[in-house]
This record gives structure tokens, C-alpha cells and sequence, in this order.
């Protein structure tokens, strides 16, 4: 009996329509995806990048095998081999043979037979059969009965961000919940409020910190709801959304099993030739990111002016020291943290448009460029993650107060001038204000110098707890 070799050969022949190619024996992926990985050498970021994508995949691919199962349209024990192949892959096995580009042409068919080629061929190891051999178990005439690329690639993909964000929202509230301490902490220092970068009126230190927990808390809300409009799928559309080669009762019965595999409430829509075509709930949520972004920004720029100096620039808050901030100028220290969150924030809001675009792409029953969309939505909820865990674990957790240089600042500020406004009237408010900016005098003392308000009333209106929160004025001096 002759010795079988093919284990020992280096490369397996496959064949496509194209013709045949040699595949890594070792690869579990086949054919298609090697012309794949030929053709798109593009950002060198591959499927097994993003976890959620190979495991989103096998999930649907797993749905998929179950309901044609039950449905009598593929025998049971391709369909288990099929569903034990994708289980190893939701369990996190066999992620590096994804090994398609995120950017592709082909409307994501490149990534639907690389998951198609993976599970086949483990599925037939898990039948006692070798990688290749088709003709007992196909990736194309089992693995993915009643399905096409275009209902497979943005029901999967839509349930990868939906896994995603969840990562996320953790990263959000950890970020949240660490401004909420500082809040706690500051509540008692009292310091300038400031707009268009002059002063304004008193508040406390806490407040702002506190407004910056509360801006966050909007976006975990907003981004879980836009999350849900991403559980609408068209799986059983098929090609455009007629259901063609899918059995009428499948539809239903794959979502249904997709729902209970990954453990997310995924939705039929109602019309699926517009839900193959349209990509708006991806805008909608590529939006919602954006918002986050810019939030971010805003609060990290915040934080770098708060800090600034240490001695010729604001200095009301330290943050913590991360690294040396020059090569030539000895000791200086830079707030690198809230530097890198702007940048990711930048990479966000440029990620956006990508989105935007790519959804206008659309055309008839199909848009080609969703592999782009799908890549900038991944990548912008992974950097937003990181890069608020960073700003929580190694900025915000370690800020500390200068509480007497706020306190200086409330002093000597001719904004103090506002609190007193309901008790000088404006005119008088106004006359002490020019005088103070003019003689660089303080408020208080021209107020006293001028009799317009005894040492008691002056020290009752002054108190922070009646600087920073709405009053009872109507016995106001007026």
C-alpha cells in the first residue's frame, strides 16, 4: 500500500472558477482567500485584527447551518460539523487564518469565503476527512446554503460592532465613574468659571469635573441606543434581498438562532432589498462615535489649559507625569495623555466621513465599499476604548487640585463682581468692575470703600456654597 503523502506536501491544489492555485497545507483558509490576500494588500490590518469579526462570522455561519438544518436542507451531520467548526471560532480558535485585508473589493465576498473556507475545513477535520477535500463538505454548496455575501457580510459585520461597542461603553463609564470621584473630591474648592477663555463667575472645581462625567454619561446613552438600530439585519435576503435559493421559512428561524447564539436581539427588518442597499444605520452610529470624539477633545483640551504652566499658565489642577516632555529643555513635562486622546479624537471625526462616503457609495441594490465603512467603524471603537482607558488610568485617576491658586483666582477676579450684581444693581456693578480692571484693586474692597455692602453681608453673599448654585433673592438688597 502506497504511503499517503499529502500531509507532508508543503501546498494543497484547490480550484475555483478562475482555475486552481496552490494553498499552505497548513492553512485552513482555501483558495479564495489566498487570491484574497494576493490581490489586497492594502492596510495590512487583517479580518483576525478585530476578534469580534471571525467570532460574528461564526456565529452567523453557525445560525445559518442550524436553521437549514432544521429545515431538512442540509443533512445533520454536515450541519454539526459545521456548528462544532464555529463554536472553536466563537471560543476564539483558528482567528489567525482570517487573514483578509479590512479593505477590499468584492463587496466583503472576500471575507465571506475566507469564513466559508476556515469552517469548512475544520468542519471537515471534525468528520474525519482532510483539509480541501470538498467534495464531502463544501464552502460554498454547504457552508454557505442560502446565503450570499450580502446578507452574510453586513449581518455579521453589524453584529460585530454590536459586540464591539460593548467594549466601549466599559471604557466610557470606567472614564465616567473616575470624574465622578474627582468631582467628589474638588467639591469644596472653590475657583473661577471662565468663557471665551476671560472670567466669568464662581464654581467649584468639583463642578467642573463634574460636568465632565455627565458629558460622558450622555454618550454612553447615545451610543447604546444607536447600537440597537444596528441589531436590524437582512439575513435571507440573499443576493439583493429577494431571499433567492433560501428556503421562505428560513429567514425567521436563522435570525432567530442568531439571537440566541450570540446573545444579542437581532431583528429581521421588514424590506429586505432596502436593508441590503442602505447603509444608514452605520452613519447613524459612525455619527454617534463622532460625538464621543468631539466630547473627548473638548474635555482634553480642558484639561491641558486647567494644568498649563506650571508657573506662568493657569496651574489650578496637576496631572499626573507620565514622561520627560523635552530633549532640550530640562524638566519640562507635557500633558501627553490628553495630547494622544485629541489625536484618536481627530482619527474619529476623520473616520466619519470615510463612513459618510462610503454609505453614499451605494448604488441600485448594493453598496461596494462597506469593507471600507466596516474597517473605519471597528477602528474607531477600538482607538475611543484605548484611549479612554488611557485618559482614565493615567490622567484623570492621578489629577490633584491647587486649591489656593483657585482660590486666588476667585479673589482677584473682577468676575466676582456678577454675584453681587443682584445686590448693587448693574450700574453700581459695572462702576466697580471698570475701577477694579482700571487700579488692579480688588471687588470686595471697593465695595467696602464705597459702603454699598457691610463686612456681613459681603461675607454672607460671598460664601462659596452661595456663589455656585441658583438662590432664594427675593430679599435681595436691590
Amino acid at each position: 500500500m502506497a504511503l499517503d503523502t499529502t500531509e507532508l506536501n508543503e501546498y494543497r491544489t484547490e480550484h475555483d472558477l478562475l482555475g486552481d492555485a496552490k494553498v499552505p497545507n497548513t492553512a485552513y483558509y482555501g483558495i479564495q482567500t489566498q487570491r484574497a490576500m494576493e490581490n489586497f494588500n492594502i492596510s495590512g490590518v487583517e479580518l483576525s485584527h478585530y476578534a469580534n469579526v471571525p467570532t460574528a462570522l461564526a456565529m452567523v455561519k453557525k445560525a445559518c447551518a442550524l436553521a437549514n438544518r432544521d429545515l431538512g436542507m442540509l443533512d445533520a451531520a454536515k450541519a454539526d460539523a459545521i456548528a462544532d467548526a464555529c463554536d472553536e471560532i466563537i471560543a476564539g480558535k483558528l482567528h489567525e487564518q482570517f487573514r483578509v485585508d479590512m479593505i477590499q473589493g468584492g463587496a466583503g465576498t472576500s471575507t465571506n469565503m475566507n469564513a466559508n473556507e476556515v469552517i469548512a475545513n475544520r468542519a471537515l477535520e471534525l468528520m474525519g476527512y482532510r483539509r480541501g477535500q470538498y467534495e464531502h463538505l463544501h464552502p460554498n454548496t454547504h457552508v454557505n446554503m442560502a446565503q450570499s455575501t450580502n446578507d452574510v457580510y453586513p449581518t455579521a459585520m453589524r453584529l460585530a460592532m454590536v459586540l464591539k461597542h460593548n467594549e466601549l461603553i466599559v471604557a466610557a463609564r470606567s472614564l465616567k465613574n473616575a470624574c465622578e470621584v474627582k468631582a467628589e473630591e474638588f467639591k469644596n474648592i472653590l475657583k473661577m468659571g471662565r468663557t471665551q477663555l476671560q472670567d466669568a463667575v464662581p464654581m467649584t472645581l468639583g463642578q467642573e469635573f463634574k460636568a465632565f462625567a455627565t458629558t460622558i454619561g450622555e454618550d454612553i446613552d447615545r451610543i447604546r441606543d444607536m447600537a440597537k438600530l444596528l441589531c436590524e439585519i437582512n439575513l435571507g435576503g440573499t443576493a439583493i434581498g429577494t431571499g433567492i435559493t433560501a428556503d421562505s421559512r428560513y429567514a425567521p428561524l436563522a435570525v432567530q438562532y442568531l439571537s440566541e447564539i450570540s446573545g444579542q436581539k437581532m431583528i429581521l427588518a421588514g424590506d429586505l432589498v432596502e436593508a441590503t442597499s442602505d447603509m444608514g444605520a452605520f452613519v447613524i452610529f459612525s455619527s454617534a462615535l463622532k460625538r464621543m470624539a468631539v466630547k473627548l477633545s473638548k474635555m482634553s483640551n480642558d484639561l491641558r489649559l486647567l494644568s498649563s504652566g506650571p508657573l506662568c499658565g493657569l496651574n489650578e489642577i496637576n496631572l499626573p507625569e507620565m514622561q520627560p516632555g523635552s530633549s532640550i529643555m530640562p524638566g519640562k513635562v507635557n500633558p501627553v495623555i490628553p495630547e494622544a486622546m485629541s489625536q484618536i479624537a481627530f482619527h474619529v471625526i476623520g473616520n466619519d466621513m470615510v463612513v459618510t462616503m462610503a454609505s453614499e457609495a451605494a448604488q441600485l441594490q448594493l453598496n461596494y465599499a462597506e469593507p471600507v465603512l466596516v474597517y473605519k467603524i471597528l477602528e474607531s471603537i477600538q482607538q475611543l476604548t484605548n484611549g479612554m482607558f488611557m485618559l482614565t488610568d493615567r490622567c484623570v485617576k492621578g489629577i490633584t487640585a491647587n486649591a489656593d491658586v483657585c482660590q486666588a483666582y476667585v479673589d482677584n477676579s473682577v468676575g466676582l463682581v456678577t454675584a453681587l450684581n443682584p445686590y448693587l444693581g448693574y450700574e453700581n456693578s459695572s462702576r466697580i468692575a471698570k475701577t477694579a480692571l482700571r487700579t488692579g484693586r480688588r471687588v470686595v474692597e471697593l465695595v467696602k470703600e464705597e459702603g454699598l455692602l457691610t463686612d456681613e453681608q459681603l461675607a454672607e453673599i460671598l460664601k462659596p456654597e452661595n456663589m455656585v448654585a441658583p438662590l432664594d433673592l427675593s430679599s435681595k438688597l436691590v
